[in-house]
């Protein structure tokens, strides 16, 4: 079957970004044009989720968040329902980053209930999946990525709610990257085990690479097969390198 999938490269720029960085977001609505063959989305933190969407509607970024609660309001200080950020003009919303899952030791089961809760809500879902560098090392990353897999994505996932990222933690932040070949091992077990659960699942769900990609390496793990797009960190916060990477599909 044709890849009719269409590419998604997503920014996350996790615990940064104040009022004066909707500059760089003008500069990178500026360089994204309609009718590119890429789906360009900016998460930036909860503070600024509000004010990005509203300098971005109409244009062709979206804006997305990066986790929420599982449930849609209650007595959780300090959380952020996924009803909140589809209110403050949210599509979409990360869940799972590793960053999550080994600072606030979140399990599978609770990526799951927040999968859920952003389908609730009417976003998509980004869920992250990938291993450590002991994992790794063990040999274990295919059975880890797909436990994951299996664990944090709920009955009722469609090609439309749902975006899986592939993040080995070993390669986040640290200029560290897998090979082709091994990104393209990875990305294939996933793309079997969402076939697995059905065919329809498995062709049309983008998997996304994320792990130090900046602009010098974009082109050659986009290329990979079953590489959907990116979910890009530290290089999504300057408008020039994020736009250097959604500019490799052209």
């Amino acid at each position: 079957m044709a890849n009719t999938r269409r590419p998604l490269v997503a920014g996350n720029w996790k615990m940064n970004g104040l009022a004066a960085s909707i500059a760089e977001l003008d500069r990178m609505i500026a360089g994204v044009k309609a009718g590119k063959p890429v789906d360009v989305m900016v998460c930036p933190p909860a503070t600024l989720v509000a004010a990005f969407a509203g300098r971005a509607k109409g244009s062709a970024v979206a804006i997305g968040g990066q986790d929420c609660h599982a449930e849609p309001s209650g007595a959780y200080t300090g959380d952020i329902a996924a009803e909140m950020l589809k209110d403050a003009g949210a599509t979409a919303v990360i869940v799972g980053h590793s960053e999550r899952r080994t600072l606030h030791h979140e399990t599978d089961a609770d990526v799951a209930a927040k999968t859920r809760a952003a389908w609730r809500a009417g976003l998509l879902a980004i869920v992250c999946v990938g291993e450590t560098l002991e994992e790794r090392d063990a040999g274990r990353t295919l059975d880890v990525v797909s436990g994951q897999i299996a664990g944090s994505v709920p009955e009722g996932a469609t090609p439309a709610n749902l975006v899986i990222a592939y993040e080995p933690v070993w390669a986040i932040g640290t200029g560290k990257t897998p090979t082709t070949a091994d990104v393209a091992k990875v990305h294939g077990q996933i793309r079997e085990r969402l076939r697995a659960i059905s065919p329809a699942l498995g062709e049309g769900v983008r998997i996304l690479y994320g792990g130090s990609v900046k602009a010098s390496n974009a082109a050659e793990l986009m290329a990979v097969s079953d590489v959907d797009g990116a979910l890009v960190g530290g290089a999504s916060l300057k408008a020039d390198e994020f736009l250097a990477i959604a500019g490799v599909y052209r």
